[in-house]
């Protein structure tokens, strides 16, 4: 019964045609021996099934399929710390639809949205820091409020608020905090790493993003710092939940945005 279950909810994954919403970043690895008939392929969209199906109820999930060595999967889907469970659940789905679009012949794939990431790949991943390639947006717009120095302070300060809640027992690797950067400006910050890291791996995860935003994003209305282990972002308005309602949310305004390479 549960192997016929299985079959039916992959025949409903694979034939959906829901537009699925942008993602943020997508990496797809070259594999020269992959075919979309292979056993690994098969693996890789059972594996995405169970990842859609399990990941919302506890906004985390890791798996492996069944296989032998050469044929084997694994996979991690993990949902924003501050949304809902509805919303970890559409976006997990709409993540697992596109990434097989974007990545049709890839064994190595991950995908991040705004709520959530989806990764999958032939080697064992899991519980392993992962801060090789990775994105940086931020917003082209500097920072007109207050001096350089004084933005600088302010910043790291929230960060370093942010992150010692991140590694925290009980935290589920997210930290998230506002500051007054004036007294009519706020400024928000949150952290989040992939819950199979250790406190140490989480923390060195930070240690890096932080490194390369306050270097590549220095004086910015807003940044964030993308890994496939930890996700890093501030911005001058609202974005996590519960919402600010205190504070209108503003446009996030143009951005640009930098490959990181290992």
């Amino acid at each position: 019964m549960k192997t016929l279950l299985l079959y039916i909810l992959l025949v409903l994954f694979l034939v959906c045609n829901c537009e699925a919403a942008d993602s943020i970043w997508e990496l797809c690895n070259k594999d020269s021996n992959f075919t979309r008939n292979s056993r690994v392929s098969m693996n890789i969209d059972s594996l995405l099934v169970t990842l859609v199906s399990e990941t919302p109820s506890k906004g985390f999930f890791t798996v492996s399929s069944s296989g032998q060595n050469q044929d084997k999967v694994y996979g991690l889907a993990q949902c924003r710390g501050d949304i809902s469970r509805t919303d970890c659940s559409s976006c997990v789905q709409d993540a697992a639809r596109k990434i097989r679009e974007s990545c049709p012949n890839q064994s190595d794939s991950r995908i991040l949205y705004d709520f959530c990431f989806l990764r999958y790949s032939k080697e064992n991943f899991v519980g392993k820091l992962d801060a090789g390639a990775g994105l940086i947006y931020y917003n082209v717009a500097n920072v007109t409020e207050t001096d350089p120095e004084t933005f600088d302070k302010v910043l790291a300060t929230l960060f370093d608020r942010v992150r010692a809640e991140a590694v925290s027992a009980g935290s589920k690797g997210l930290g998230k905090d506002k500051t007054d950067l004036t007294p009519f400006v706020t400024l928000y910050g949150l952290v989040q790493c992939t819950r199979d890291l250790s406190e140490l791996d989480c923390a060195q995860c930070f240690a890096i993003a932080v490194r390369n935003f306050m270097y590549a994003c220095h004086g910015k209305k807003g940044c964030r710092v993308l890994y496939s282990s930890c996700y890093v972002r501030y911005e001058f308005y609202p974005f996590y939940f519960p919402l600010d309602s205190a504070k209108a949310a503003a446009s996030a305004g143009s951005t640009h945005s930098v490959q990181l390479y290992p």
